[in-house]
């Protein structure tokens, strides 16, 4: 059986090498266009491929449950502009040097306009550490870029692609924007926790589902999320922030950061853990209302 088990793993190591090869040497090809050229070509053939998916079951069943009161056809419009936006942000990975474009003494003049940037400015100089979070929207790998541009550390919490081959790829890409990476997974938490014990920032996606986490309110249904963030600023008492990037017409992006968000409490005074993982399940379901193209549809947020 071992020598079975082996020769399987070395075929699907081998399928991943190659899934992995391709879609670099596409994207690699790609930059040889003028980048805007390139994200309308790559948005068609999404529209056209991502219908053929499994997946977009998944987007489709995701949208009637948010959704109900829409029509098929509105809730297939949906599904069919985020699968352009899925592919124009995967595509933007090669043109990143070329997008982010932000000044910070004069915001607004190029791709990237920031929204309450004064946030930015607080963070990096009040000397405490803070929680931000955000959800798969837009082109959110744009935050932590803009975050550096700022001057604020942030020890960022995101997932691995299953595929480890463009794991990699996408590892050594992030840390070329933002070099405080954690992994998710087993010692995670324990990451996070030394970079507030340190004063650094944290930057959490909180928009997953989370099999062990607790059921919260999500477009009206339950959906298993993970607390950690409500855990890490209840033991710190730290401030925390949502942040999100919003994709506007003509290849630009809006990058926003609310303020400090004011979390319920228990009666004895400490951040109730239930009532602060529902005011940020409620601020990511808002945004997403806001732009529902904008969302990652394809992933099971729900039970």
């Amino acid at each position: 059986m071992n020598w079975r088990y082996r020769i399987l793993q070395s075929l699907r190591n081998f399928r991943d090498w190659l899934v992995a090869q391709l879609i670099f040497i596409f994207l690699k090809a790609l930059r040889l266009i003028p980048m805007d050229s390139a994200a309308r070509v790559f948005e068609r053939f999404a529209r056209w491929l991502g219908p053929k998916t499994g997946r977009h079951k998944v987007a489709m069943d995701n949208l009637e449950r948010a959704f109900p009161e829409k029509s098929l056809d509105e809730r297939e419009q949906i599904a069919s502009d985020s699968w352009a936006q899925t592919a124009r942000t995967v595509l933007e990975y090669g043109y990143l040097d070329k997008i982010f474009d932000l000044d910070e003494n004069n915001l607004g003049a190029g791709r990237i306009e920031v929204k309450n940037a004064e946030q930015f400015i607080k963070l990096r100089d009040d000397g405490l550490p803070a929680i931000i979070f955000t959800g798969h929207i837009a082109n959110f790998e744009l935050l932590p870029m803009a975050a550096a541009k700022f001057g604020l550390e942030i020890q960022s919490l995101f997932r691995m692609p299953n595929n480890k081959y463009a794991a990699a790829r996408i590892a050594a890409a992030r840390k070329q924007i933002a070099h405080n990476l954690v992994a998710s997974g087993q010692g995670a938490s324990f990451q996070l926790m030394s970079a507030l014990d340190r004063g650094v920032h944290v930057g959490v996606l909180v928009d997953q589902k989370f099999r062990r986490g607790i059921n919260i309110p999500f477009f009206g249904h339950d959906a298993p999320t993970n607390p950690l963030l409500a855990k890490l600023a209840r033991r710190y008492e730290c401030p925390v922030h949502g942040a999100r990037s919003v994709r506007l017409p003509n290849g630009r992006f809006r990058l926003e950061i609310t303020d400090e968000l004011v979390l319920p409490r228990t009666e004895a005074g400490d951040i109730d853990i239930r009532g602060t993982t529902e005011m940020i399940a409620a601020v990511i379901e808002d945004w997403v209302r806001e732009y529902p193209e904008q969302w990652l549809w394809i992933h099971r947020r729900w039970g």
